[in-house]
């Protein structure tokens, strides 16, 4: 487990370096929070935060924010309810 870091930057977790996630895990093992003074430099921090944010041993929904909060539509503020489903889903 490597936590992200820096101005703006929160992750709570109750795990830690080294903790093993047990097999009936809760499926929020943490979460990730910035705070900027704009919403194009929460973005670039939410970015930067899930690219040094590394969770081991199961799967984790981290790669899909990663290109949720890199995509177009996303950055450009053009959503609505149907964005995952319109961008995302195969």
């Amino acid at each position: 487990l490597i936590l992200p870091g820096g101005l703006g930057v929160r992750m709570d977790t109750h795990a830690y370096a080294g903790y093993t996630i047990p097999p009936t895990y809760d499926s929020m093992i943490g979460k990730l929070i910035v705070h900027r003074e704009t919403r194009d430099d929460a973005i670039a921090t939410m970015c930067r935060a899930l690219d040094e944010l590394v969770v081991g041993g199961v799967k984790t929904t981290v790669p899909l924010c990663r290109e949720i909060f890199r995509h177009f539509h996303f950055i450009k503020g053009n959503l609505d309810t149907g964005f995952i489903e319109e961008y995302f889903v195969d």
